[in-house]
């Protein structure tokens, strides 16, 4: 089989879910190099599968998946490089985009602080809209797990970040986190 053959679609799908699929690598890792670098490694382990995937029929799922492994095998691998400080800034109030930008900077700073798992759990269940029994799937772990996740991951946040209002990413486009 030539290579051409076996890679037949790939370049197609990349090119159509990478801005997607970018920007949920982003939402995992909280860092534009370290979402690429992720992006790039989980497409290169998926051409190398290129043929099932595509059979399978949910390859945006699959590389999905690849990404969370590939992210829970860095965590095993590393340490910290970052230091957390204790007080997250006041985000600025008003109507302004420098207030609006605080307050996405804040959110992201806190979601820093949330173990991978717990952020995984966020991002699926709330950014990709699934459902408990497709995240648990996504994460391998159980329903409980997912429900888990997201309750601590919830509580941590509202810590860190107690003033932001429940509305403060209302009419949030997914684009936009391309420019947090």
């Amino acid at each position: 089989m030539s290579g051409a053959d076996r890679y037949a679609g790939f370049r197609e799908f990349a090119l159509a879910r990478g801005p997607t699929l970018s920007r949920t690598a982003y939402l995992l890792v909280g860092d534009h190099q370290e979402a690429q670098d992720l992006l790039q490694e989980s497409l290169a382990k998926t051409a190398r599968h290129w043929r099932r995937v595509q059979t399978g029929g949910h390859p945006e799922a699959y590389v999905r998946t690849v990404m969370l492994n590939q992210l829970r095998s860095w965590r095993r691998r590393r340490r910290p490089t970052e230091v957390i400080s204790e007080a997250v800034p006041d985000a600025a109030s008003g109507d302004d985009l420098a207030g609006d930008t605080a307050t996405r900077l804040t959110v992201a700073c806190a979601l820093a602080t949330l173990p991978a798992r717990q952020r995984a759990a966020l991002y699926l269940r709330f950014y990709e809209d699934l459902s408990e029994v497709e995240t648990a799937r996504q994460l391998g772990c159980s329903v409980g797990t997912v429900k888990r996740h997201v309750h601590d991951a919830l509580v941590r946040l509202r810590r860190h970040i107690p003033s932001t209002p429940p509305t403060a990413f209302e009419g949030v486009q997914p684009s936009e986190v391309d420019h947090v």
